[in-house]
């Protein structure tokens, strides 16, 4: 398995740092771009996570460290999805995922589309059997298939459903979805938090925890960008208003870590970036390496 080297893995970390054999850390890169409802883009996305992080500082002043040095980051080169699409990908992914486990990693896949969240949460879930899955999104994902596919960025979680049991399913920040979607959350007890029920006070004012509390002890997260408001997140395929900043996101990271829970790994996707309009990948690149510096803590 190979690996990217200082011009053009995470955070542009030397090679003692980012190898193979002795980083406790891998990033897997799934380019994927197939289903699209809105704007493209997406299988550009974990190269623009990339490039950006070499712009992250190596300190993080909130925890004092620098995980980076003390656990090392290696960055799987990119899996080639030439010529398959469906669940021939979601094989491809989850075999590599599932090779990284064994060997001990703490694994984050960039997406792509989050059609490909299926295959680590798969490969996860099969290693960790008690696990609950937190799904930051705009939307619920839940259409048993869309645009006349099974395997759509509209469906994820209607596929993670068909093995993973609804009521350990936590969604934060849902604002856009049909009425099936909606149905089957009120019939197999979904926990989810609907942005308007936040933003109405709901849930109180720390609803992050309100959130964690949901949670067994061992997460899985799945991230889709467009949980986040277009004005710190233009960059994505299906953007929805009334979404999410920064540091209340981060909040619900520390309430988890607070609450001694463990997140076992997470994937990040939808990033469709565009020229001249870094900051969104720097946001990612971020919150990316801020969950790891909250994990390792």
């Amino acid at each position: 398995m190979k690996t990217l080297n200082i011009s053009n893995n995470f955070l542009g970390l030397e090679e003692k740092h980012s190898n193979l054999a002795t980083s406790k850390i891998a990033i897997v890169s799934a380019p994927y771009e197939y289903t699209v409802s809105y704007g493209g883009g997406t299988k550009m996305g974990p190269t623009a996570i990339l490039e950006a992080s070499q712009y992250v500082e190596f300190y993080d002043e909130e925890t004092d460290k620098e995980i980076c040095f003390e656990q090392g980051i290696c960055t799987i080169d990119p899996l080639n999805f030439d010529n398959i699409s469906g669940k021939p990908v979601l094989t491809k992914i989850e075999n590599q995922v599932k090779e990284l486990l064994e060997l001990g990693k703490f694994i984050i896949t960039l997406g792509g589309e989050h059609t490909i969240s299926t295959a680590p949460i798969k490969a996860h879930f099969d290693k960790y059997p008690n696990m609950s899955i937190l799904h930051f999104d705009a939307h619920s994902d839940l259409r048993d298939e869309y645009e006349g596919t099974k395997y759509s960025h509209a469906s994820i979680m209607a596929r993670v459903m068909e093995f993973f049991p609804p009521n350990k399913l936590t969604q934060v920040g849902i604002r856009a979805q049909c009425k099936e979607e909606a149905d089957f959350i009120k019939s197999k007890n979904v926990n989810t938090f609907y942005a308007t029920e936040i933003r109405r006070g709901f849930h109180g004012v720390n609803w992050q925890k309100k959130v964690v509390d949901t949670l067994n002890e061992e997460i899985y997260i799945t991230f889709d960008v467009d949980y986040f408001d277009p004005s710190i997140m233009p960059s994505t395929g299906t953007p929805e208003p009334d979404g999410f900043l920064y540091n209340e996101t981060l909040e619900v990271f520390r309430q988890i870590i607070k609450s001694g829970k463990k997140i076992i790994g997470f994937d990040l996707n939808e990033l469709a970036p565009k020229i001249d309009l870094s900051h969104p990948n720097i946001l990612c690149s971020k919150l990316i390496y801020k969950i790891l510096n909250y994990i390792f803590k």
